[in-house]
């Protein structure tokens, strides 16, 4: 018998009016889904995270063997979230989110020679080392300040360098590159008559462009496309952040894809997305409703999760944002949340290249987005998988055409109590079978097999920040960003000092080109939110400028309560807290922070070319400067209670050493 067109209807059983008040819930709708390999659909092209903003900044510094356990969760196939795709920010110096992320090419002259900072590289190697296939790309939040504009033939070079660091210190083929600045877009004509001849000039004629990767989807980037045949032929996915507005409803609708702009056929991407903590199971399965609307709602064939993991030092804000937390380095404590789990439900069911079938994708309810299912097929044979989320009871019959497998149906499952547990097999019986769905859930099923809840022993206890703490840096190389220390601005990185041994320098010359606003100068943080009363001090060698030490530091570049002792190259000095104000601005008022001297003075006969020793303590709301062994300033300061220590530096080469905080007395 032929069979017909693929068709999917929804047939509602009306239960009869009750009475009593013990009369059973009627039985839920039956969805009919028919699944044909000949069905038409988009192909899929993955399920992936954006490792960016320094949003991963303490996985590198995890203690082994909890390290490859976590990424083993992340990327390891058939194990955990098994990511497809995996996008890295290329560093440009200055604040991306939860800090800043050092650059390859600092100056311009480290073109010629391009440096792999930071962990980004060694995230993507890492990721590749577990899955041959993953698809890797890159795209800027920032840009060093030698380049001479976002989208001009400097940007370009950086640009090839930072595929030339990947492909010749760690082997790594980058598959695509986001042809744009995170979030403000791009310039076509600069894609096609720069950074594409630049990259094939380079040798990089496979690497794909995509673009605009701007933060409100308008799509009508893909009317400029359209007007112009170089520019259309340049960037191969039309890509946009979310697209979900932001969420936290499933149900809205603003920026959906135009359908003139899914009649074009090329690839959509929602390339970064969700933004909330993976912890709670509303939002676990908030992320698997997302994955499903967007293919039946806009035709968009990958997204991408930001962050993939919470690994953001404590105490600063986004700390629980991302699929899983690892932000103990210290302690090797990491916690495996259900996001990891309801990302499996695709990515451990269906790879880039297969294919949706679009007859076999849709709502369980017209009315919600909350209630969906989609089905993907492998063009290679005839093996099948379906994801379906649920609000409400459901009750699936679905008809299997010849041509894709008839096998015993895998069912896993997923509920608020329990994750990725694997339930009895369906058997497919006259090319039919039903099946009852539990509401709240999440459900894969398969003619496929591997699929594991992949695990490990329990990781280590949570401690706090070890304290007293003290680095003096000798055990690390030049060049290394050290344990612990999280740049927000400008990039910090061990030296050698001219006098023997190693210290902490800021290696960043100049402000660049910004993706956010900031108010301090370069800084790094480290040490535990929850310091209260104590002392930081270290070794200062002022090169230019000034430098600063300081604690009790919370929040982020924008807004962040602290207090310190800054020291300039003049032997000028000053105790400064920043506090909490008022400020009105187009007749609306907003709290910001601002810069409040509370002592101030000058150290006699200061030489700026020796190293001198700057301490600052915290007592309640007792505020101490020491400078060489003398209380130079004291005060007292309520503003900023608990909180992390931070050293900070003009954009002058100033070192650090010698690093002791511990409890004040």
């Amino acid at each position: 018998m032929k069979l017909l067109p693929i068709t999917l209807t929804i047939a509602t059983l009306v239960a009869p009016q009750a009475f009593a008040t013990d009369t059973p819930a009627p039985k839920p709708a039956v969805t009919e889904i028919t699944l044909d390999a000949s069905d038409t659909g988009r192909v899929f092209e993955g399920v992936g995270a954006v490792s960016a903003g320094a949003s991963s900044r303490n996985l590198i510094d995890f203690p082994e063997p909890q390290r490859s356990q976590i990424l083993d969760y992340l990327f390891k196939p058939d194990f955990g979230a098994s990511l497809q795709h995996l996008k890295v920010e290329i560093g440009g110096d200055d604040n991306s989110t939860c800090g800043s992320e050092p650059s390859h090419a600092i100056t311009r002259e480290e073109l010629e020679n391009p440096k792999a900072r930071g962990y980004e590289f060694w995230l993507m190697a890492e990721a590749r080392k577990r899955n041959a296939k993953i698809i890797l790309d890159c795209l800027p939040w920032c840009f060093p300040g030698w380049i001479n504009g976002r989208f001009s033939q400097d940007s370009a070079d950086w640009f090839a360098a930072f595929l030339e660091v990947a492909k010749k210190q760690y082997n790594l083929d980058i598959d695509w590159v986001g042809a744009a600045q995170n979030e403000k877009g791009t310039k076509l004509d600069w894609v096609a008559n720069n950074l594409r001849p630049t990259l094939d000039q380079h040798g990089f004629n496979q690497v794909k462009l995509q673009g605009p990767e701007e933060a409100i989807a308008t799509w009508k980037f893909s009317e400029e496309l359209a007007k112009n045949p170089a520019y259309d032929k340049a960037i191969q996915a039309v890509t946009y952040h979310y697209v979900s507005k932001w969420l936290p409803s499933i149900e809205n609708e603003t920026y959906r894809v135009p359908e003139q702009v899914k009649a074009t056929g090329k690839p959509l991407w929602s390339s970064e997305e969700f933004s909330m903590s993976g912890k709670a199971w509303n939002d676990a399965l908030l992320w698997a409703q997302l994955v499903n609307k967007f293919y039946i709602r806009d035709r968009i064939t990958k997204v991408n999760v930001w962050p993939p993991i919470a690994s953001v030092l404590p105490g600063l804000k986004w700390v629980d944002t991302g699929l899983m937390q690892a932000n103990q380095s210290w302690s090797g404590h990491y916690d495996v949340w259900p996001a990891i789990w309801t990302t499996a439900h695709t990515t451990q069911f269906a790879q880039p290249g297969w294919r949706y079938l679009d007859g076999a994708c849709g709502q369980f309810n017209p009315k919600t987005w909350a209630g969906t299912y989609v089905t993907l097929h492998d063009p290679a044979g005839k093996d099948w998988s379906m994801v379906a989320c649920t609000a409400e009871a459901e009750s699936i019959q679905i008809k299997i055409a010849p041509n894709l497998s008839q096998s015993p149906v895998h069912v896993w499952k997923s509920t608020p109590t329990e994750q990725f547990i694997q339930q009895p097999d369906v058997v497919v019986k006259d090319g039919a079978f039903s099946l009852a769905l539990e509401p709240n859930a999440i459900y894969s099923l398969t003619t496929t097999t591997g699929q594991q809840k992949g695990s490990y022993p329990a990781s280590p206890e949570a401690k706090p920040f070890p304290l007293p703490y003290t680095e003096n840096f000798d055990g690390y190389q030049p060049g290394v960003t050290p344990k612990y220390f999280s740049d927000q601005k400008g990039t910090f990185e061990t030296a050698k000092r001219s006098d023997g041994g190693i210290c902490l320098q800021q290696i960043a010359p100049k402000q660049g080109i910004l993706w956010s606003r900031v108010f301090r100068t370069p800084y790094t943080v480290w040490g535990d939110a929850a310091w209260k009363d104590y002392s930081v001090q270290a070794d200062v060698l002022v090169n230019g400028g000034s430098v600063e030490l300081g604690g009790r530091f919370s929040g982020r570049v924008e807004a962040s309560l602290s207090t310190s002792v800054v020291l300039k190259q003049d032997g000028s000095w000053a105790l400064v807290a920043h506090v909490e104000q008022e400020e009105t601005k187009d007749g609306k008022i907003k709290k910001v922070m601002v810069p409040k001297t509370l002592a101030s003075g000058q150290v006699a006969d200061f030489q700026p070319d020796q190293w001198h020793a700057l301490k600052i303590s915290f007592i309640g709301t007792h505020v101490a400067a020491v400078i060489d062994g003398k209380v130079v300033g004291e005060a007292e300061d309520g503003s900023c209670k608990v909180g992390l220590a931070f050293l900070a530096s003009s954009y002058d080469p100033n070192c650090f050493d010698n690093i002791k905080i511990e409890p004040a007395k």
